[in-house]
């Protein structure tokens, strides 16, 4: 006989407790989502337009575009600072650019690039026949001075004895001379190139002025010619002083009068943030580059220490003297229609567009000769955009007038 099991008391538990467990988890998941919801907001309202009034743009206190027109005052032009473009090169009263006089053969290089050399030490050699034939031209101008010489004295002797003429010796005495000269210039010409003791054919390269070797451009066993390459080729060295380099600064017609030669300026260069190096103007030229339409102005710079590198970009700082007009922003001016116009803030909010005349034009600053007075506070960023802002309202308003007719 099978007895019927009847349900224990731990399993009446857990049927009873599950369907509150359930009811527990859906309160608990319909909080959770309701916690995620955000509180409906109301929608902010619009910041009003702004209005074209007599010429003027006004805007609503409060206008999120006004965070964004930063104003600058206009202050009297007295003493201002001019950028102008420079760049550094060697010094040109201190150089030597050094090409072959004859052809021949690069046997040996003696100095490099970087090395400090003396005046006169050979900087290479070359194996030159044409070097070789001017040494013999000056070994037989020699041999034919003393064979003049030679004959000269016996003409003498001769005279003395009332055996030759008066004009046999003057004839002598002329062929004479005419040996010395031409012995004279044959080694004056072997000893601007090189020693005319001997004929070698041994060319020393060599520089003038001592300095240092900045440039190169030979190699060993390299055939040389002096018209090699044309007038545009580059120099077998290049021997330099680099204790003082030319600047060489691109100025505008009206800064030539703080540009006079003697005038001081002061030279900042990318590799050295921070730091300003001393010059003084030398030169200035007599007409106008026509692409860049600028003056080439040329200064001094030392460099005793020779942090200073020719070809290195630089921006010359000259010190103005203006008497008239305001200093304002370079980015305040807008350029249209041919003519400057700035923005004037004539009270919070309140924007007027009004013609300028300008007296400098410089990357920073920007010297108004007429048209806007000292202490006028004008925009001087984002003007564009308030300037499209303005033309855009102005048209139209005038389309809305047309309208109405």
């Amino acid at each position: 006989m099978v007895l019927p099991i009847s349900p224990s008391r731990h399993g009446r538990r857990s049927r009873t407790a599950a369907p509150r467990l359930l009811a527990l988890t859906l309160c608990a998941a319909a909080l959770l989502q309701g916690c995620h919801k955000s509180p409906p907001t109301a929608a902010e309202p619009e910041a009003a337009p702004p209005m074209l009034q007599s010429g003027q743009l006004h805007f609503a206190p409060g206008h999120p575009q006004l965070a964004l027109l930063t104003v600058a005052e206009a202050r009297r032009a007295q003493d201002l600072i001019v950028e102008l473009p420079a760049k550094l090169v060697w010094n040109e009263e201190r150089t030597q650019r050094i090409f072959p006089p004859f052809a021949g053969r690069v046997v040996a290089i003696r100095a490099d690039l970087g090395q400090t050399v003396k005046a006169g030490a050979p900087l290479a050699l070359l194996a030159s026949p044409d070097f070789g034939q001017a040494q013999a031209e000056t070994a037989k101008a020699h041999a034919g001075q003393q064979l003049a010489q030679q004959a000269l004295a016996r003409q003498r002797e001769l005279f003395q004895a009332g055996i030759i003429a008066r004009k046999d010796l003057e004839q002598a005495e002329a062929e004479a001379a005419s040996a010395r000269a031409e012995s004279a210039r044959a080694a004056a010409r072997t000893s601007l190139y090189g020693s005319a003791a001997a004929v070698n054919q041994q060319l020393a390269i060599s520089a003038s002025i001592g300095g240092v070797v900045v440039e190169r451009h030979l190699n060993p066993g390299q055939e040389l010619r002096p018209d090699q390459g044309g007038p545009d080729s580059p120099a077998l060295f290049v021997v330099t002083d680099p204790s003082s380099l030319w600047v060489q600064i691109d100025a505008h017609e009206n800064d030539l009068a703080s540009l006079r030669p003697g005038d001081g300026f002061t030279l900042q260069v990318p590799s050295y943030p921070g730091e300003s190096f001393g010059g003084r103007v030398t030169a200035t030229a007599d007409a106008i580059d026509p692409n860049t339409r600028t003056i080439k102005v040329r200064g001094l710079v030392p460099n005793a220490d020779r942090r200073l590198k020719s070809e290195m970009l630089a921006t010359a700082r000259i010190s103005q003297n203006r008497s008239g007009g305001v200093v304002v922003p370079a980015s305040a001016v807008v350029l249209g229609g041919g003519r400057h116009s700035v923005f004037v803030e004539r009270e919070p909010g309140v924007f007027e567009p009004r013609t300028v005349t300008l007296g400098h034009e410089g990357p920073r600053d920007v010297i108004i000769a007429s048209g806007l007075q000292a202490g006028e506070k004008v925009v001087a960023q984002n003007v564009l955009l308030l300037a499209r802002q303005f033309q855009t309202m102005t048209q139209d308003t005038a389309a809305k007038k047309d309208a109405q007719r």
